[in-house]
């Protein structure tokens, strides 16, 4: 992982446990962070702390991790990854609409946490890395510019957006569903074949005929492979 100072990451969960374990390993990475164990507390820090990240507990006392999330996306540019104790697609659904921009279910692990945590940072603060270096990819989002083993990629809005999700996210599994609520957007009503339509693209100009660079896992999704 590639470490940056200055990076905020606000930790908000009503579990003194689980929020001392995420302070301590962010804290470890290089990062600068508070906690909160309620919501009202949540929205003080905002105003004085500024986070890069929010990291909300779905299922707090008072105001839950819904009603935060929402009122975080009013008030200032905030990546938001909400974390729930089941992972159910009517609270998935919910916090994509209220603006969460990623979700996990509990219990997780600290270094898919952390890939997300980098994802997020890297899709919503590119200029804090300029450009971005990962494995044969080189993306630089100023220029909407991605380069593969040297060679610049001719790559459409949409396959640029996609495949920068895909590297961001490379190690992780993504679901259909998760591509199409963030590259094409929670309201969108097509197919969700039109993700088959594009990754097939993506193989066809990364020339990745044997599906090497871009898994595809039977029943689950797709996963880029860098090593």
């Amino acid at each position: 992982m590639q470490q940056l100072k200055g990076i905020k990451i606000l930790v908000v969960d009503d579990e003194p446990n689980i929020l001392q374990f995420l302070e301590i390993g962010l804290q470890n990475e290089g990062f600068e962070v508070r906690t909160a164990q309620d919501g009202m507390t949540a929205i003080t820090l905002l105003k004085q702390f500024y986070p890069h990240v929010a990291i909300l507990d779905v299922m707090m006392p008072g105001m839950d991790g819904f009603e935060v999330c929402r009122m975080l996306k009013k008030m200032e540019n905030v990546a938001v990854i909400m974390l729930t104790a089941k992972d159910e697609v009517d609270d998935r659904v919910k916090g994509l609409t209220l603006g969460a921009d990623d979700y996990m279910g509990k219990p997780f692990s600290f270094e898919e946490l952390l890939a997300r945590i980098y994802a997020r940072i890297r899709n919503q603060f590119p200029n804090l890395f300029g450009e971005v270096v990962i494995g044969p990819f080189h993306i630089d989002d100023r220029r909407k510019e991605i380069r593969f083993e040297n060679r610049v990629l001719e790559l459409s809005p949409t396959e640029y957006e996609l495949l920068k999700f895909l590297v961001f996210n490379h190690g992780l599994v993504l679901s259909k569903t998760m591509i199409l609520d963030k590259v094409w957007g929670y309201d969108f009503k097509g197919e969700e074949n039109i993700v088959e339509v594009y990754i097939s693209s993506l193989r066809e100009k990364l020339n990745d005929k044997d599906h090497q660079l871009i898994r595809t896992i039977r029943g689950s999704g797709y996963r880029v492979d860098l090593s």
